[in-house]
């Protein structure tokens, strides 16, 4: 049996495998949770981060407007179901103008470390690089130096410090609808000078597993356990008729996460309810977020769909890691 090292979350959100189910993800029955609409102003509220606070939910949301511009939100929620986005934005306090200017924000991640919540994304500083900031309490928001020169995304940090260096996952890529892009594996002291730069793995470049054969990106924070960091990924091919999405996983070594144990040839979840197939940007899962249960090893995942609005998808820590070793390569 596979343990999950972390907290207990007994209010974990959470629906039974459905009697017959052959995959390893199952979604919830009543998505999407989050409609593009959930907002007065928003055109599309899909990438969110989530993560336990208090006695419910927190999260970070990526709300585009109307006007189609791209902006991270607070949330709040009692059931991790049912959400309160803010009506308005996020506003970052911090000593350097320079880095206060918004340009554009998406894609955020929140991880806890320690004391406080840290949020990734997507920042806009002459092109898109990873931003970083901390809240204590989801109201006042502070926000650190960019760790990385533009163009990357997707960065993710670890829940706990690595041989006594903070650790992020990213994506190097470049100003546009990037067609290329592995992942690799940075660690600071302070989380404002980033180095130690390793190659994780790379898009799959054969029929073999095809389906991530352009490019992958880190997914929700990498959940620790007794066999190693569980990192769910996002892969894309690229098809005749555009991009596809769809999601993966791996095991990477626990005190070295740049070294891969095991990694899947099959995704785990990919786009087929009309929510995923229909919407901004078609055929797109794309995961952002994970809450997990220690006690029991249940898994759930929050994921965009067709980058237009939010889904969730349950699996266990059991279940995905005998998945990726059985069908790894």
């Amino acid at each position: 049996m596979s343990k999950i090292i972390g907290n207990s979350l007994p209010s974990i959100p959470w629906q039974d495998k459905p009697e017959g189910y052959k995959k390893p993800v199952w979604r919830y029955n009543s998505n999407p949770i989050i409609k593009r609409d959930a907002t007065s102003i928003s055109n599309s509220i899909f990438n969110s981060a989530v993560i336990p606070y208090k006695e419910g939910f927190a999260g970070v949301f990526r709300c585009d407007s109307r006007a189609v511009s791209m902006d991270i939100f607070a949330g709040f929620s009692e059931d991790g179901i049912h959400w309160n986005i803010e009506e308005k934005p996020i506003t970052f306090l911090g000593d350097d103008q320079e880095i206060l200017k918004r340009e554009y924000r998406y894609d955020p991640r929140v991880c806890f470390i320690e004391d406080r919540y840290y949020i990734t994304w997507c920042n806009g500083y002459h092109g898109p690089t990873i931003g970083v900031g901390y809240t204590f309490d989801f109201k006042t928001f502070y926000q650190l130096e960019n760790a990385f020169l533009p163009y990357n995304r997707n960065g993710v940090l670890f829940p706990r410090k690595i041989n006594g260096k903070y650790a992020m996952l990213s994506r190097p890529s470049d100003t546009g609808h990037t067609p290329f892009g592995d992942i690799f594996y940075s660690q600071s002291s302070d989380l404002e000078y980033w180095g130690h730069h390793r190659h994780v793995m790379s898009s799959y470049k054969g029929d073999a597993s095809a389906w991530q054969g352009t490019k992958i990106g880190p997914g929700p924070i990498p959940i620790e356990t007794d066999e190693g960091w569980l990192l769910i990924y996002h892969g894309v091919i690229n098809t005749c008729n555009g991009f596809v999405y769809r999601v993966g996983s791996a095991i990477l070594d626990l005190e070295e996460p740049w070294k891969v144990k095991y990694r899947s040839r099959y995704y785990i979840l990919g786009p087929e309810e009309y929510y995923e197939c229909v919407g901004d940007v078609p055929n797109v899962v794309f995961p952002c977020a994970a809450l997990t249960d220690k006690d029991t090893g249940r898994i759930a995942l929050y994921y965009g769909c067709a980058d237009t609005v939010t889904g969730l998808a349950f699996t266990t820590v059991d279940e995905l890691i005998q998945f990726t070793k059985e069908h790894t390569f």
